[in-house]
C-alpha cells in the first residue's frame, strides 16, 4: 500500500511540475507577444510623428512661414 501511495505522490508531483512548466512557457509567450505589440506601436507612432512633421513643414513652406 505504501508503495502505491509513493507512486501516486510521485505522479502528482510530476503533473504539478509539468503544469508549472506549461504555465511558465505560456507566460513567456504572452510577454513576448506584448513586447512585440509594444515595439510595433512605438514604430507606428514614430512613423506618424514623422508624417505629421512633414505635413507641418509642407504647410510652412507653402505659406512662406519657413523662411
Amino acid at each position: 500500500m505504501a508503495d502505491n501511495s509513493n507512486k501516486m505522490s510521485f505522479q502528482a508531483g510530476q503533473a504539478k511540475g509539468q503544469t508549472q512548466e506549461k504555465a511558465s512557457n505560456m507566460m513567456e509567450k504572452a510577454s513576448n507577444a506584448a513586447q512585440s505589440a509594444k515595439d510595433s506601436m512605438n514604430e507606428t507612432g514614430q512613423q506618424m510623428k514623422a508624417k505629421a512633421q512633414g505635413a507641418v513643414d509642407a504647410v510652412k513652406n507653402a505659406t512662406g512661414m519657413n523662411n
